[in-house]
């Protein structure tokens, strides 16, 4: 069972993107609701489908008032490249340490190796977790728990 369970408080965190701004959880809250998708690596089928799947569903998320955040441990030139090729309109966020996936409970640990566990994760703007959900859960799903 996840650690962290709708109704908890979103740990806090600022993380730069793939475009060089920096994301802050509580600046973007003052504005927005927001999703965020702890994904494994870019460029991988299954993650490329799911970054792809919240690009075209933008006017869903935007109508529910939702900033979507991809969120894993890649770097700027990676994400950049990622973003590029698939042409995906959201931040991907820069988490080398995996330590915002790891205040997430988005992580998996085999020996000593880390590894993001793919979680998408929705924060109302009073920031509190309504939605907390493992794999490649529908855009449907996610933004009925903002309603």
């Amino acid at each position: 069972m996840p650690k962290l369970q709708p109704g908890a408080n979103a740990p806090q965190f600022s993380l730069k993107a793939h475009d060089g701004s920096v994301i802050n959880l509580a600046q973007t809250l003052q504005n927005y609701n927001v999703v965020l998708i702890f994904y494994p690596k870019d460029q991988t089928p299954i993650c490329t489908k799911q970054l792809c799947t919240a690009r075209d569903d933008a006017t869903i998320y935007a109508q529910a008032n939702i900033r979507v955040l991809g969120v894993n441990g890649g770097n700027a030139q990676a994400h950049s490249r990622f973003a590029a090729k698939q042409q995906l309109t959201m931040p991907l966020l820069i988490d080398q340490d995996l330590t915002v996936a790891q205040a997430y409970d988005a992580i998996i640990q085999l020996g000593g190796w880390k590894f993001i566990n793919r979680t998408v994760v929705g924060i109302n703007q009073a920031g509190k977790i309504v939605f907390f959900q493992r794999g490649t859960p529908k855009t449907a799903d996610i933004v009925a728990a903002f309603a």
